[in-house]
């Protein structure tokens, strides 16, 4: 829930699973679904998912509910943050939604300079490779079919350097499900000397 209230938008399993470290699948997802806290769709081979009205009251209650009796460490600390969190909230006077707003709408036509800037943002320094699935979901609002032509065109052009992952016995679902395919091979991996 806390997920889907971070990215603020619908986000698919591979995207999710990319950002957050999990999918969103069988029982749990069913669950949230019936009880009317997550709005679930096939899109694709994938389900995508987003947070329902609910879903973000549910999570403005949790965020000064306080812990729920002997929870590991680290669950303590998130809930500490979330209490200071709640207490912001009041005091500005602002809402989960407002807080967790999307990224405004793009101008169309500028997908190359967005893939130039999230590279920037992710990788450590020009030239390192980093995967295709941190990259989609830095852009998860770039419909896919706009990102993978643009990469291609970029590619076609020398302006970025996209290579099949090394160890293909380390390629995990979201690795496979985003590569881009280029000459018929599938490219898991981006690189940009300057952008």
């Amino acid at each position: 829930m806390f997920a889907l209230m971070g990215v603020a938008r619908e986000i698919s399993n591979p995207d999710l699973e990319s950002v957050a470290g999990f999918r969103l699948d069988g029982k749990e997802r069913r669950r949230l679904n019936d009880r009317k806290l997550v709005d679930s769709r096939k899109a694709g081979r994938p389900y995508v998912h987003e947070l329902a009205d609910a879903g973000w009251s549910w999570c403005a209650a949790e965020l000064s509910a306080g812990l729920h009796g002997q929870v590991p460490s680290m669950e303590g600390a998130l809930y500490a943050v979330l209490g200071g969190l709640a207490r912001y909230l009041d005091r500005a006077e602002l809402s989960l939604a407002e807080l967790f707003e999307p990224r405004p709408e793009r101008e169309p036509g500028d997908t190359g300079e967005l893939i130039a800037a999230a590279y920037r943002e992710l990788a450590a320094e020009p030239g390192k490779f980093i995967k295709l699935r941190e990259l989609r979901a830095y852009l998860a609002d770039v419909p896919r079919a706009e990102l993978d032509a643009t990469l291609e065109k970029l590619y076609r052009n020398q302006q970025v350097n996209l290579v099949p992952m090394a160890n293909q016995q380390a390629l995990t679902e979201a690795d496979r499900e985003s590569a881009v395919r280029v000459g018929g091979e599938a490219k898991h991996m981006i690189s940009i000397q300057r952008g």
